[in-house]
């Protein structure tokens, strides 16, 4: 039964985070890709697991790691989807100090300050789940 709980949990956040960073992208592109939705998905299930991992550390810790996991993703599915089969969803490589144009300091920066929304929103959340029981 825990299983079935935090499996439904884990699908919660999952879809907030694919549909909100999809809508994020939209709002500052004007457009997104699929792969986007599922890798905003991924990643904030992944701030938000490591959000209660890490329960006692700093907020700036938190946010660290937020953009450290964003970025990562960034990186591998940036060198799948763009480089590998050419789908150019995305390219920094105008962008200083970019890493085969998949990731950037720039856009790094801007993860590390959406971690800080979606720690708080992840919090909302397993409040909100924790009163359903």
């Amino acid at each position: 039964m825990i299983f079935l709980k935090k499996y439904r949990e884990f699908f919660i956040v999952f879809s907030i985070g694919a549909v909100l960073y999809s809508l994020i992208e939209i709002m500052f592109r004007g457009f997104t890709h699929w792969t986007m939705s599922l890798t905003g998905g991924t990643a904030f299930l992944m701030i938000h697991i490591s959000n209660f991992k890490m329960k006692t550390k700093s907020l700036f810790l938190k946010c660290l790691t937020g953009c450290a996991i964003i970025t990562t993703l960034e990186f591998i599915v940036g060198c799948i989807v763009n480089r590998k089969f050419h789908l150019n969803v995305w390219d920094y490589s105008g962008q200083k100090f970019n890493v085969l144009g998949q990731i950037c300091p720039v856009f790094s920066a801007a993860w590390f300050c959406l971690t800080l929304p979606a720690i708080f929103l992840s919090r909302i959340i397993k409040k909100a789940l924790t009163k359903l029981k």
